[in-house]
């Protein structure tokens, strides 16, 4: 059975008129009466009384049109919601980002998809770069967004944006004066950190690494999960950190924290997908919004 011998049953059977239904439908009579005839001879049943040049419902038929009306709505509202999907009036978008990107460079964008459309449910989810990965591999995160780079074979990544990484201290430590850094400086100080598995702790190591400097060797007094959390912890005690440039730039701007003469990296935004899993349309959109 198709919903086009549906469609042709329901419209004989409110007209009980097989010529009206057929121009009502835009088919001949001659495909409204095959369809008809096919539908009765498939299932073994009579669904119209044909009495001279009249047809009339059977009391199966009267049962019948019920569920084939039901059936032919539910039809209507699956089309449109495909529809609706499809022209991104509703629907829904999980996002996963690393933390510094979803409090510093993400809203903006995310605003601008809402703004454009607003029927499209957005979720977003922070965590450390491997929480993040690890959501886009099982499918809980349409996209991802980390910072630095990550060997994951299933996953595609791309550049969207570009962060510095910046050394800071409160103005009263010794470094704040400073012109430079030097590696038993660095060896000796006190550290805040974030967590193992955040991409901004992965770069900095990188960084000592380059420099000949283990990172098991650093003096770490606390190892914070924000960056927020981080940078309150200098206002407060004798520590550096290392962090973003967008997350440090409005404490450095304000006095209340001081840019250390330190050659930290400059580290790349990805965004990531699935390699296998298709993309809605409404993931596509974002990600262009990324990439401008």
């Amino acid at each position: 059975m198709t919903f086009e011998q549906l469609a042709i049953f329901v419209a004989v059977a409110e007209r009980e008129h097989l010529t009206k239904a057929a121009a009502a439908i835009h088919l001949t009579p001659s495909a409204v009466s095959a369809s008809i005839r096919n539908l009765e001879q498939h299932y073994g049943v009579e669904l119209f009384h044909r009495i001279g040049r009249r047809i009339e419902l059977t009391p199966t038929g009267r049962i019948f049109l019920e569920e084939a009306r039901t059936l032919l709505a539910r039809s209507r509202s699956v089309e449109l919601i495909l529809s609706e999907l499809g022209g991104m009036q509703r629907g829904s978008l999980s996002v996963f980002a690393s933390q510094t990107i979803a409090s510093y460079w993400l809203p903006p964008r995310l605003m601008e998809f809402h703004n454009n459309f607003p029927g499209i449910e957005l979720t977003l989810t922070i965590g450390n770069t491997r929480t993040v990965a690890d959501a886009v591999i099982s499918g809980e995160a349409d996209i991802g967004l980390v910072e630095g780079e990550l060997d994951e074979p299933a996953l595609a990544a791309s550049i969207v944006a570009h962060d510095e990484l910046v050394v800071v201290v409160g103005p009263s430590h010794p470094w704040a004066s400073k012109k430079a850094l030097a590696a038993d400086d660095i060896r000796e100080g006190r550290w805040v950190m974030r967590e193992v598995g955040s991409g901004t702790r992965s770069a900095f190591e990188e960084a000592l690494e380059e420099m000949g400097i283990k990172a098991s060797t650093l003096h770490t007094v606390l190892v914070l999960p924000s960056n927020e959390s981080i940078l309150c912890a200098l206002l407060a005690g004798s520590g550096a950190t290392a962090v973003s440039r967008l997350a440090a730039q409005q404490y450095i701007e304000s006095g209340r924290l001081c840019e250390v003469n330190f050659p930290a990296p400059v580290r790349e935004f990805r965004l990531l997908r699935h390699k296998e899993r298709h993309a809605s349309k409404a993931a596509l959109t974002l990600l262009d919004i990324c990439h401008q």
